[in-house]
This record gives C-alpha cells, structure tokens and sequence, in this order.
C-alpha cells in the first residue's frame, strides 16, 4: 500500500491524479510511478479509462476500489449505459487486468466520431479550481468525444497546448500554459451543443451499470410510441422519423458533428441505433436522440418499458372455472397499442385456454374483455348446466353476464329442459327448407348476397350443419382479373438508363454505398421487378452484373476514396488510419492490404511523372 496518493478531485480523470501523483512524488522516470501505482513498468498512460485498476486499487486501500475508480474517475460511464450486460462485466475485467481489447470493446476503433487529439479544459472550471484547490486538473467531462462545451459554464473548451511524445508520460495542466482570456465567437449552435454537453455530464454521474443496452432500448420503444413513431406491431415509422430528426437537426449541425444521415441507406446510425443488433452507435449519436426526444437522463430513467406498465410477471389467471384461479401462472404479457385512444393493451394467455386483455392499470385482478374462454371454462360450464342451476346462478359462478352463458349454451335453449348435446331436429330442417326456399327465389345472386337475405338462418345451418349448408350453397363466383400484357423489351430499356444514371450518381456521393440489386431497386422503386421478374429483362440483368458490387469491392472503392482524399490534402498516407476511416474489421483489412498498397503507390508514380512533365 502507497504511504500517500494525491486524492482525485470531483470528476477528475485518473490520468490526471496520476501525473499529480509523479509531480509531488518525485519520480524522475515516469517508469518508477508506473511500477509504484500499476505494479507495471510498461503501462501506456491512457487518458480515458486506463488499466491495472486492480493493483491499482490495493495500492490505495479501502477507501477505493475498481468500481468507484472506474464510475467517477474515467470515461467509461460515457459509454457504459449503452452496452449489454455481458460487455459491461467483459470490460470490468478488462480494466482489472492490462485492458487488452478494452477500446475495441467499446466501439472506439469502428465507431468513433469527432476525435480529440489532445487534453481539453474550461477556463472558467480552471479558474474555480485553482481557488478552491489551489491548481488546475483534467476534468473527465472536458474529455469526451463530439463534447465542445462546457456544461457548467456554457463556453467552448481549449485545447491544452501541452502534448506529451512519449506512451509512458503523463501531462499534467499548469496555469502558465493555460489562456483565461474571453472567446469572442458566433456559433449558430451553440444552445443545442450547450444542451448536448448537459446530457453527457449526466451520462457520466449515473451510478455504474445501473442501464444497458436492452433497457435502454425498450425505453426508446415506449419514447416512439408517445410520439406516434412506432406502431402497435412496435416497427418503426422511419419516414416520419427521419423527416422529424432532419427537421430538428439541420444536416449543416450534422455534418459538423459526422452524424449526417443518408435516409435511403440500410445501416445508417439512426436506424441501428433503434434496433435490436449488435452493432455499435457512438454515446454522442444517443444523445443526439434523447436531446431530440426532448429527454434528460432522470426523465430516461423514468420510463417504464412496455411489459413494466402491466407489473412484474408472473400474472394471475382469472379464469374462475380454473383451479389456479388468480394465481399468478401467466409467464408474460403481450402488449400493443390501441389505434384511436393511444393506451397500452395487455393480453394475458393462460395455459387453461383463457385468454383476456386490460388496458394499463394499477389492479393486477381487473378484466377489461375477455378474447377466450377456452377448454376448461366450458367443461365446467358444461357440468353446471347438468346440475340443474338456473342460467343466473352460473353466471355468478364463472364470473360472466348471463347472456353469455345463454350464447355457449345455444340460442332459445332452455336450459332445464336441455337432456344431452342433441339439436333440435325440427329447428334443423326447418332452417334448411327457409334456405332452399331463398336459393328457389333467387336463384342468380352469389352466396354472399343470398346471406344478407336471411342471416339467422345462414349462420344457424353453419353452426350445426356446415357441410350440409356449404354442398346447398350457389357455386363460388372467381373474379375476373384484368389481362394486362407488359411490354417487357421496352421496361427492360427504360430500366437500363434509370440505373446508368443512378449508378453515376451513387459513385460521386460523399459518403459511399455499397451499389446493390436491392439498394438500386430501393431507390427507382422497382426492387420487386428486380427480385422476380428479372429473368424478363436480360438487358438490365447484365448491367446490374457489371455494376453491382461484392463487400469485398465495395471495401476497396471505400478505401480508394479516402487514399485519393488524402493525397489531395498533401497528408500522409497510415494504412491503419485508412482501415479507421473505412471502418473495416482488421481480418478483412488484411485481405485488401496489398491491394491498397500497390494503389498508393500507382498514385505516387502519376503524380510523379506530372511533376516531371511539368
């Protein structure tokens, strides 16, 4: 155990209390302080989150532990809520150790947006420091990813001017390198990115893995469905969705921010942010949502998801003919929406057979309508019936109104009267001369309409004698379907110079599509003729052979474009910066890797061989 630590401050980095650390300790080799607090002389000094927390933890006694090291004093918070379960213990591991796979587990390395190459601070959060503590420290929240201002103070974030070349050193804020003087600078956006800052600062002071990725998600379900952006079938009205989003953010802010959004496009973030996969989003694209669902962290926190509105499962079975009634023998419960009034609806499905709905309340033993009454209700209504009870008192014994035991009885059947389940013979061929007597008098008109002439009769001969009635019933009337003939060769045509020019189109957009039968027929509207009825256009067949590309060419059309981006800003070429930027898994990368490399340097060669022309 340390004989001291330097403390950390309210929201400090660790990365921070670490160079304080080597600053009173006075350690000349950075080395030294590493062995001391990590039990390592090679640890790379990680701003974010950092490793070896457990050394790190028993160095600093009881008063710390990986946890509270981990929830107040790096990052990770930032991401923590939108991962799994299983992430969130993978990564606990992770940091507990040498944190190996850390980054990739958190979606830094695909999914990592406007990134900060340096440490950031606020002056005015500097100048508090320094009278309250007496020195300046590296504020977490200063630190994230896409964050610009300062959620206290509502200014824009400096970039410390100090940087530190070695893997090992730790830079620590001094005030003579710092500037206190006003900005003086016209953001358009400044109140939403202020907004956006807040909402991270709050992501940050929840307690750690106290939300995951599938709460959350089933929080954003309840979300769309007040705002009428999801269905009762819960799929997801992406037009209108969309159409709001683009309308709240302009796609300038977006742009600036590199979350743009293309609608048209399978994958883009918004819609892999809402769905049930496995892909990574970045914790600023979340904020973006919740900013635009109008929503702060407390009130996220608040919402119940759909299943939480009916209570905890099990539910009862409120089958009174049952003899597990009102026991709670209902594992869960389905939930939809009702069209007109907009309320949740739970259907509740008994293994007895008895089906029943309610809409959300507090009353667990409340029955709003029931949909079946199933095997067991009838069996015992049966054997009430035979125990000479009036239709009133079975009633008050299966819970339902008499009329309903008077429609699963029979119609006009008296029930003490009743011996056995044998109709009515004289009822029975009476029905079935009013029906003869109706196909007599009209003997031209379809089934259908001779129904309407006489319902009761219909549906009596259906309930006791279907084949009977279906054998006496006017033949069934096909419609006829209009003959339509599709001049093929000229669609085939016109299909083939739609795709041309679409096919130009999509290769000088900014941010590249994979070119695709199904994102080709998406976009012209003729994606069914494509999938069924492509054997009838051999024209465009072959074109959509030519210009169609596999994941694999669509990788390096992705890397090509960024090489040529590169080249013409005069930057270096890194072929891990182009693998980041394509968002390319490394397996993948590697397969493409000579690929790439004998492209870089055919484009060296030309502009080469124009400077020696020129």
């Amino acid at each position: 155990m340390l004989p001291f630590f330097t403390n950390p401050y309210p929201d400090e980095l660790l990365y921070s209390a670490v160079a304080r650390y080597h600053f009173y300790n006075g350690n000349i080799d950075c080395k030294d302080t590493l062995e001391e607090l990590f039990g390592s002389r090679s640890v790379i000094s990680s701003v974010g989150i950092g490793s070896h927390l457990s050394f790190l933890a028993n160095q600093l006694g009881e008063h710390y532990s990986v946890e509270s090291l981990l929830a107040n004093h790096t990052i990770y918070p930032y991401y923590a809520s939108f991962l799994s379960k299983e992430r969130q213990q993978e990564i606990l591991e992770d940091v507990k150790g040498d944190g190996k796979g850390l980054y990739a587990r958190l979606g830094f390395v695909a999914g990592g947006i406007c990134r900060k190459d340096g440490l950031y601070y606020c002056s005015k959060c500097a100048k508090a420091d320094v009278e309250k503590y007496g020195e300046p420290y590296i504020h977490r929240e200063h630190q994230l990813e896409a964050i610009n201002y300062c959620s206290h103070h509502e200014i824009r974030l400096r970039k410390y001017p100090i940087q530190s070349d070695s893997r090992i050193e730790y830079v620590r804020f001094e005030l003579k390198h710092m500037n206190f003087s006003e900005l003086e600078e016209v953001d358009p956006y400044k109140s939403i990115s202020v907004g956006l800052a807040k909402l991270a600062y709050q992501l940050l002071q929840l307690p750690l893995h106290q939300l995951n990725r599938s709460q959350i998600r089933m929080k954003y379900n309840s979300l769309l469905q007040e705002k009428n952006l999801m269905t009762a079938g819960k799929r997801i009205r992406q037009k209108e969705l969309y159409e709001a989003f683009s309308a709240f953010y302009s796609q300038d802010f977006l742009k600036q921010y590199e979350s743009n959004l293309d609608e048209d496009y399978e994958y883009n973030w918004l819609k892999v942010l809402l769905r049930n996969s496995k892909r990574h989003v970045h914790p600023f694209r979340h904020v973006l949502f919740l900013y635009f669902m109008k929503q702060n962290i407390e009130t996220l926190q608040a919402i119940s998801d759909y299943t939480s509105a009916f209570g905890k499962e099990p539910f009862p079975c409120l089958n009174k003919a049952a003899s597990h009634y009102k026991e709670c023998v209902i594992p869960e419960v389905k939930v939809t929406k009702d069209f007109k009034s907009k309320n949740l609806i739970g259907t509740f499905t008994c293994s007895c057979g008895f089906i029943y709905a309610r809409k959300q309340t507090t009353n667990r033993f409340e029955i709003g309508r029931v949909k079946q009454f199933g095997d067991v209700w009838q069996q015992r209504l049966y054997q009430l019936k035979n125990g000479n009870l009036s239709i009133r008192a079975i009633a008050r014994m299966l819970g339902v109104d008499s009329k309903t035991v008077k429609k699963y009885l029979g119609e006009n059947l008296e029930l003490n009267k009743v011996e056995g389940k044998h109709l009515s013979t004289s009822r029975l061929q009476e029905c079935k001369q009013q029906w003869q007597e109706l196909r007599v008098t009209y003997p031209h008109i379809s089934r259908t309409a001779l129904r309407e002439k006489n319902k009761a009769v219909y549906m009596y001969l259906y309930r006791h004698d279907k084949k009977w009635l279906l054998t006496n019933c006017p033949k069934m009337q096909s419609k006829a379907t209009p003959n339509i003939k599709i001049d093929w060769v000229k669609r085939d045509k016109q299909y083939v110079h739609q795709i041309k020019f679409l096919h130009k189109r999509m290769l000088k957009e900014e941010k590249p599509i994979r070119i695709t039968v199904s994102a080709i027929g998406r976009r012209l509207s003729i994606l069914a003729n494509l999938q069924y009825h492509l054997d009838k256009l051999p024209l465009t067949e072959s074109l959509l052979n030519q210009i169609t590309e596999t994941v694999r060419e669509f990788q390096i059309r992705r890397t090509y474009k960024i090489i040529d981006e590169l080249m013409i800003d005069g930057a270096p070429i890194k072929l891990w910066q182009v693998q980041r930027k394509a968002a390319i898994k490394s397996h993948q990368f590697k397969e493409i890797k000579a690929i790439l490399e004998a492209y870089i340097q055919h484009k060296r060669d030309v502009l080469e061989d124009e400077r020696t022309l020129g």
